[in-house]
C-alpha cells in the first residue's frame, strides 16, 4: 500500500510511513459545534494525554527558547514526548520535535488544519543531538479536517528511519523503537489519540 496523497503532508521519499486516520460523521447543525472542540483539543498539546488513557506518551509544549508554555502551538515551538518506556539517555529520557509548519487550508465544503513536527535537539540544552527514536529525515503531520457530513483527525508519518547517530545503548534503544514504530505499533499509539480527539461522550 502507498501513502496517500495528502495537502500538507511531506512527500514521502524513503523509510516507513503510516496514514492514521479517524472520522465520525454528525448532523449539519452539530457539526460545527463539535469541530470548534476538536479544534480546542488539536490546539492544546500538553492535554493530549488525557484524551488517550494513562497507557498513552506524554506531550508538553515549548517556546522556541526551551521554556514550558501553556499557548496554542506555534511554528518554530518543541514538543517534549515521555513514550511509554525507556527514553533516550542523551535527551535525558524524553524525545523531542520541532514544529516546522502550520498550515490552514479552506474552501466552500471544508477546512483543515495541518502540524508537521520533525525530530529535534532538546532545545533546553546546548546539545546538537536530534533526542529521539527516529532520524531528522522523518516527519508526523497532525491533521484536524471538517467536511460537509464529518470531522476527521489524523495522524500521517513520513520517512521513519531509526536515528543512529546517538550512542550506543541509545541507537540500540532507537533501533528496537523505531522498527516496532514501523511495524504499526506507532500507528496503534497515534489511533488512540484520532480517536480520543472525537470522542466526545
Amino acid at each position: 500500500m502507498d501513502p496517500k496523497q495528502i495537502k500538507g503532508v511531506p512527500e514521502q521519499k524513503s523509510g516507513g510511513f503510516h496514514d492514521t486516520e479517524t472520522y465520525v460523521t454528525f448532523t449539519k447543525e452539530l457539526l460545527p459545534l463539535k469541530y470548534e472542540i476538536l479544534k480546542t483539543r488539536f490546539f492544546s498539546v500538553n492535554k493530549w494525554k488525557s484524551y488517550c488513557g494513562e497507557a498513552f506518551a506524554a506531550f508538553k509544549l515549548y517556546a522556541p527558547n526551551g521554556s514550558p508554555t501553556e499557548r496554542e502551538p506555534q511554528k518554530g515551538d518543541f514538543i517534549r514526548i515521555n513514550i511509554p518506556g525507556p527514553g533516550e539517555i542523551e535527551a535525558k529520557g524524553y524525545d523531542w520535535v520541532e514544529i516546522i509548519d502550520i498550515c490552514y487550508y479552506e474552501d466552500l465544503h471544508s477546512e483543515s488544519i495541518a502540524m508537521t513536527c520533525r525530530p529535534s535537539q532538546n532545545p533546553t540544552d546546548t546539545s546538537r543531538h536530534i533526542a529521539h527514536f527516529y532520524s531528522s529525515k522523518a516527519t508526523s503531520t497532525f491533521m484536524i479536517q471538517r467536511d460537509s457530513v464529518y470531522l476527521k483527525a489524523a495522524v500521517y508519518g513520513r520517512n521513519e528511519s531509526p536515528n543512529l547517530n546517538a550512542g550506543f545503548i541509545d541507537i540500540l534503544r532507537n533501533v528496537m523503537v523505531a522498527i516496532g514504530g514501523m511495524m504499526g505499533i506507532a500507528k496503534i499509539q497515534w489511533r488512540q489519540l484520532t480517536n480520543g480527539f472525537l470522542d466526545f461522550d
